[in-house]
């Protein structure tokens, strides 16, 4: 499985409603294979943190259903918590509000030599703002709302994921794609399960009459927000141990081009190991 398939860089333009939501893979035991990148992941991860000069950002972007958070929590299983860091990014608090759009997600970007994943994120500011004309409750002086003010925003999102990426964050930006009528058959079985009614929102099924809305931006952000350091993955989704073994292939491949390794003690560190341990001998 090539991962550049479900890979845009901004050169071509997509048209979301051709992309597949589901795929056949070709292996016999799809969860094995995944533990396997799991695990792999889990090493990386280890070289990360020993390393301490890179950092990874994972970003989660879907409609409801397509498998976020199952995501997080079974690629991500194994991993370090202490290096570990999961942000949420719903309705802005009046404290984000009283700063730029992308405060939050500065203030919430890894540190070098961790792993730091949003689910959603400053990508609603493209998103849903637009698709319910949230703009003008933003505190955002009137002379400076304009036709072109997601254009700009565009704009400054690549120029903050450039600053990181500059600064050694590698970010690592998934789309899960799911058709409309899986996400149906999800939210019925929200319903159906008991054990899964807490997990139905009337909200939900508000926003799903906006879907055409949505497909509209999302298609338009891809295409404004992908380059060559930071390209989207739209990842077909309908199937859920299919997108969760591309998301750990994703991921092991863009971390493993970090070249990450143990450091390597010098002479002088390695002879204070010898006598600690002959120390811890005597």
């Amino acid at each position: 499985m090539n991962i550049k398939k479900f890979e845009t860089d901004g050169n071509d333009k997509i048209n979301i409603r051709k992309m597949d939501t589901d795929i056949d893979i070709n292996t016999d035991n799809i969860t094995g294979q995944t533990n396997e990148y799991i695990d792999k992941i889990i090493d990386l991860q280890s070289k990360l943190y020993a390393d301490g000069k890179y950092a990874v950002l994972l970003i989660i972007q879907a409609m409801d259903t397509a498998g976020k958070d199952g995501i997080i929590k079974h690629v991500m299983s194994g991993l370090n918590p202490q290096a570990t860091q999961v942000y949420s990014f719903k309705q802005p608090t009046l404290e984000e509000l009283n700063h730029d759009f992308l405060w939050k997600a500065h203030k919430c970007s890894p540190e070098r030599g961790h792993i730091g994943i949003f689910n959603r994120s400053y990508y609603e500011e493209v998103l849903v703002v637009r698709v319910h004309d949230l703009i003008k409750f933003q505190r955002i002086p009137n002379d400076l709302i304009h036709k072109d003010i997601f254009d700009e925003r565009f704009k400054q999102i690549k120029e903050f994921e450039k600053m990181l990426c500059k600064n050694g964050t590698l970010i690592i930006k998934i789309f899960l794609h799911i058709s409309k009528e899986e996400q149906r058959k999800r939210l019925l079985a929200r319903i159906d399960d008991k054990a899964k009614n807490w997990k139905f929102s009337e909200l939900d099924l508000k926003e799903r009459g906006f879907w055409d809305e949505y497909m509209k931006y999302y298609e338009e952000m891809i295409n404004e927000t992908s380059t060559d350091k930071c390209p989207w993955y739209i990842v077909p989704s309908d199937q859920k141990k299919v997108s969760r073994l591309i998301v750990s292939k994703i991921l092991v491949e863009r971390m493993e081009k970090l070249n990450l390794e143990y450091p390597v003690l010098n002479e002088e560190q390695t002879k204070n190991l010898v006598k600690y341990k002959q120390q811890l001998k005597d």
